[in-house]
């Protein structure tokens, strides 16, 4: 379910930016696809999905129409952009799907196929007999039981294509599928600054002698939440004005290059959609000075989001497990602080791909530090020196991540055998550092587990959050089971609010 929300919400904002493209011709359309996906990208599938787009608006660009050798080369560059964009591709995955479809359609080019539609029908059978050779591929889908989930939604796209050049129905699906009615398609706004109250979007063509930092240091000194995007010989400028001066950085590029086309937008009319700089916790912030470290934090609760904010943090972002922030959400937490340096922990290995994608998104100095689950996160806030040397902050804070195992328990949403343990579902399961490692009847026999698992010998502190459907009289008491089982380690119990997991535990 958290893959197919993440693809479709990714599709929502394709088609959202699709609506507004004037002109329909295919390399347009495409375009706005990719740009669309790569904006609204949430989690590893919606990133992986928006990078098959990006191939394929590489390959179309320019082009009126669509024949079969132009759509094979498509999806070749589709497969080969997914598969650049992915540190270390496994296959089993979107992308061996991705693969496979490359390869029936370059088989169907060659066999002599002239039919679009029968180039599809062939890819789309391709999809689907790859989707069902993943668990072949991938042994934690083969334990489970399962197909891989994020090759399926590919699946799901490809064979939706056919039906709309069919004209089938669209609403008869193979599978029970959740409707789009009962998901949550709130897009994340973007946050804006008091009296900031104009949006300005300027596409042009820079004039001889344009330099970019010279450009970017102009616009700093009119307003804020400042992106400048590069493509096809043209700059796009994105800034935030306040009332009344929102026509100067039109004025201002107008001395230095040739305007094709220009939006504005008022903002003020939807400040009350806007999410905080807090993801709505409630956290105090501190104010981040120029030139100081930013760290922009996702966090799943507020009780989370409060301890991230006390160590520093400069913005929060709420999400984690199955509420994978946006690009484009990450990026809007950002854009507005008033320094360029900034740092990401996106605190779930489902929300770095999102976040990394910003770092080719904005002019500022952006790292993202690859921290799967909150108490790698809080380790490396204890790293952040705000006004040290970027690269060297960067370098401590990741090496933070070493110095703290995560154990995470909840309830088994299903059967299943995974890493040689057997789970029914309804039993509470223990994992540490993403790995399950018992199942169980009680709290207590999961806590144990993950006691007799990890060296508790080395340790020293031991730091429980507990979450929203633990009453805090249990969660004492579940911490003072630990202190009676381990007398010399020190034990703080925090109030997480965490969805989904009862307890999170921290140890140092």
């Amino acid at each position: 379910g958290d893959t197919g929300t993440n693809m479709v919400l990714t599709m929502q904002a394709a088609w959202d930016e699709v609506e507004s493209v004037g002109d329909r011709s295919v390399a347009d359309v495409i375009h706005a696809i990719a740009h669309g996906a790569l904006m609204g990208a949430r989690g590893n599938s919606g990133v992986i999905l928006s990078q098959l787009w990006r191939g394929l608006a590489r390959s179309l660009d320019g082009r009126l129409e669509v024949g079969v050798p132009d759509l094979a080369r498509a999806l070749a560059e589709a497969r080969d952009t997914a598969y650049k964009g992915v540190v270390k591709p496994v296959e089993g995955t979107i992308l061996t799907v991705a693969k496979d479809v490359a390869t029936a359609a370059e088989q169907a080019e060659a066999e002599g196929v002239t039919s679009i539609l029968e180039l599809l029908e062939r890819v789309v059978e391709a999809a689907g007999q790859s989707v069902e050779r993943t668990p072949d591929l991938l042994p934690i889908l083969k334990e489970a039981g399962v197909v891989d989930s994020g090759g399926k939604g590919l699946f799901f796209i490809l064979e939706g294509m056919l039906r709309s050049a069919y004209g089938q129905r669209l609403d008869e699906p193979i599978v029970s599928v959740q409707p789009l009615s009962a998901l949550n398609l709130d897009g994340a706004m973007e946050a804006i600054e008091p009296g900031q109250d104009w949006e300005v979007v300027v596409d042009f063509r820079p004039g001889t002698g344009f330099e970019v930092q010279t450009f970017y240091d102009r616009l700093e000194s009119m307003g804020t939440s400042i992106q400048v995007g590069e493509g096809e010989g043209m700059l796009r400028m994105h800034i935030h004005v306040p009332d009344n001066t929102q026509y100067e950085p039109i004025e201002y590029i107008r001395g230095i290059g040739t305007i094709t086309k220009v939006h504005l937008e008022n903002l003020m009319d939807q400040t009350a959609e806007k999410p905080a700089a807090d993801g709505g916790f409630g956290a105090h912030l501190e104010a981040v000075e120029p030139g100081q470290i930013a760290v922009v934090v996702v966090a799943p609760g507020p009780g989370i989001g409060r301890v991230f904010a006390s160590l520093g943090a400069a913005a929060i972002i709420q999400g984690g497990q199955t509420m994978n922030p946006s690009t484009k959400e990450i990026l809007s937490a950002f854009e507005n602080l008033p320094t360029d340096k900034v740092v990401i922990l996106p605190n779930n290995k489902n929300v770095r791909m999102a976040a990394e994608q910003t770092v080719d998104l904005t002019v500022k100095q952006t790292a993202v530090i690859p921290s799967v689950n909150v108490p790698q996160g809080v380790a490396a806030m204890f790293a952040l020196d705000p006004s040290g040397d970027f690269e060297s902050v960067v370098e401590a804070m990741g090496s933070a991540l070493a110095e703290v195992h995560a154990a995470e328990i909840t309830i088994a949403t299903r059967s299943v055998d995974i890493d040689g343990v057997a789970c029914s579902q309804g039993q509470v399961i223990a994992l540490v550092d993403g790995r399950l490692i018992a199942a169980g009847d009680t709290v207590e026999e999961a806590i144990r587990s993950i006691l007799e698992f990890l060296p508790m010998e080395t340790a020293e502190l031991l730091t429980l959050y507990f979450g929203e459907d633990l009453h805090p009289q249990e969660a004492n008491r579940l911490a003072d089971f630990i202190r009676e089982s381990q007398p010399e380690l020190e034990v703080e119990l925090i109030d997480g609010g965490q969805p989904h997991y009862l307890l999170i535990l921290s140890i140092e």
